[in-house]
């Protein structure tokens, strides 16, 4: 089964992505594809993912990366009771709560699978949940500075700014698909969940097209194992 289109402006690691020099207008149109450098997907390589903690932190928050903010650290470790090291889905909307919102378990489940521990898929660990703080707050910063109106929604255009902005250039059609899955706009939790689907469904295609040609082929199986994560409603 062969699939095509350019992707993405300019590629980036789950956990930073960066954001725009200036945001766009209504009235101002995304750079044409054929603006593009070195391929479909940008400049920046994708990154591989950042190594996974194996064993529980001690007092010192042991198992974090260099540099980790203590209120990030605080927040793993008051929810991770049995001091495990790890916390599971509950324990993570939980720990997320004290430092953005409560998210719907739905997009808790979709961080989970796009952070996963190759270790315990049901559980995540200091690195993962740093990675994934870090992403939460790039991603915040990007819906504040497109939600122009400041009504703590953003509509069609918003959203296609504030994905570019990421370095996604969505087809218009792809857009009023993703659009209709919400009503009357998308709040944070909801954007997060659309731009974590967008954003995980680019990368596992180019892992499917290595010479970032903006094409590849797979079997149904392949396709089906990409796409079904990214599709099942965990309510």
């Amino acid at each position: 089964m062969a699939t095509s289109r350019p992707y993405s402006s300019h590629s980036t690691a789950p956990s930073a992505p960066e954001l725009p020099p200036q945001s766009y207008d209504h009235h101002h149109q995304p750079p044409q594809q054929h603006q593009q450098h070195q391929s479909y997907y940008g400049q920046y390589p994708t990154p591989s993912p950042p190594p996974s903690s194996s064993s529980s932190y001690g007092p010192s928050g042991g198992g974090f990366p260099a540099g980790t903010s203590p209120d990030v650290i605080r927040a793993f470790q008051m929810v991770d009771r049995d001091r495990s090291g790890f916390i599971d889905e509950y324990e993570l909307q939980q720990a997320l709560s004290s430092g953005y919102q409560r998210f719907n378990l739905r997009t808790i489940r979709l961080l989970m699978f796009l952070f996963k521990n190759p270790y315990d898929s049901l559980r995540i660990g200091p690195m993962e949940f740093a990675a994934l703080w870090s992403c939460l707050g790039h991603w915040r910063a990007v819906f504040e500075r497109f939600d122009r109106d400041r009504s703590g929604k953003i509509d069609l255009m918003e959203l296609r700014d504030a994905l570019y902005s990421l370095g996604y250039a969505i087809p218009p059609s792809v857009l009023q698909l993703l659009i209709s899955k919400y009503d009357n706009g998308l709040n944070f939790d909801s954007f997060v969940e659309c731009g974590m689907i967008v954003k995980g469904l680019t990368e596992k295609f180019m892992e499917k097209d290595p010479g970032y040609t903006g094409s590849a082929t797979l079997s149904y199986d392949s396709f089906m194992s990409l796409v079904i994560p990214f599709l099942v409603s965990y309510d």
